[in-house]
């Protein structure tokens, strides 16, 4: 099965200008613990829950006043949709990464999270598997 058959299609991005308030409030909005950064060239970075807590809130900076660049991962695992799903899985188990944006010609056309993986009965195992990778310790 391709990533394109399962991946969530409707997905809110991120300005890398935009404040740390802001993508929380996206996230809030569409029930996701990340949201891609993108710019007019494409996928430039991705934001988490966590990157917001950890790189923002517990260093006492100011959300308000933040820019989701100062927070944002740059280095961003990208998968495309014509990929197979347990590639996927396997490439999400190897990078330690839970949520993978989907690009074509550089431009987010959707998101895959294991989430996703593992509500489709064909993919439980993989998506156990993958899981299991992402929770151990570094």
């Amino acid at each position: 099965m391709k990533v394109k058959d399962i991946m969530t299609k409707d997905v809110a991005c991120v300005n890398p200008e935009s404040n740390v308030v802001e993508a929380a409030q996206l996230m809030q909005k569409h029930n996701v613990g990340s949201i891609p950064v993108c710019d007019q060239s494409g996928v430039v970075g991705i934001v988490t829950d966590r990157d917001i807590i950890v790189r923002n809130i517990a260093h006492g900076k100011n959300p308000g006043d933040t820019p989701i660049r100062d927070v944002m991962t740059g280095q961003v695992i990208t998968a495309s949709p014509d990929m197979e799903v347990d590639e996927v899985t396997k490439l999400m188990s190897e990078k330690q990464i839970r949520r993978i944006p989907v690009v074509e010609n550089n431009m987010i056309i959707g998101m895959l999270a294991l989430g996703d993986v593992a509500t489709d009965n064909r993919f439980t195992m993989e998506a156990s598997e993958a899981l299991l990778e992402i929770s151990k310790q570094k």
